[in-house]
């Protein structure tokens, strides 16, 4: 009987701790708060623009990012294994008329210098290796983003030490030289 009586509150409290535990998390799932609302809305075309750029080189590149979100009550951590790729060229709409002299069959031309003119993620050879959430933490999704913008920096940094502006000036001299050399002309750059 003494053991009824301790074995009783002992089961009852086990029982409502549990309950509130399932009521908790199921609660969210309940009330339609779980997940992100998608809407179809129309697409709107906002501006349309002339593409004057020539995209002479583009490097494929990977970076292995590791993120870590440590607090006392828990780790989060995402390793992403992330492939990019980083385009350059020259962008043609930055020349001026004082940018080019014609003088018979010959042409002086100041190009403009190369920039990198894009730089993303591959998501089909980007991938998360491993990605942990401690205990008592709850996923956190800004992880994986930060993870990826991160990489996206690193491999424009990568490519600009590599060398993508010097290979996009070489290959944008050498595809407008063809071209002239097609019409006939001889081709003199000048100056950077």
């Amino acid at each position: 009987m003494k053991m009824f009586r301790v074995i009783l509150p002992l089961g009852l409290l086990v029982i409502l701790f549990g309950l509130g535990l399932w009521l908790g998390f199921g609660a969210r799932r309940w009330a339609g708060g779980g997940g992100p609302a998608a809407y179809n809305t129309a697409t709107v075309l906002r501006q349309v623009q002339t593409l004057s750029q020539l995209v002479t080189v583009k490097y494929v590149m990977e970076k292995v990012v590791v993120m870590e979100d440590v607090k006392w009550f828990g780790e989060s951590r995402v390793l992403l294994v992330a492939n990019g790729v980083v385009k350059a060229g020259v962008d043609f709409s930055r020349l001026k008329p004082d940018d080019v002299r014609v003088t018979e069959k010959k042409v002086a031309l100041r190009l403009p210098a190369a920039q990198v003119t894009d730089a993303y993620l591959d998501d089909r050879q980007t991938r998360v290796v491993e990605r942990t959430t401690g205990l008592l933490r709850t996923f956190d999704k800004d992880l994986e983003q930060t993870a990826r913008q991160l990489a996206v920096d690193d491999i424009r940094r990568g490519a600009r030490t590599a060398g993508i502006l010097k290979d996009a000036d070489e290959r944008a001299r050498a595809q407008v030289q063809n071209l002239f050399e097609q019409m006939g002309l001889t081709v003199e750059f000048v100056g950077k």
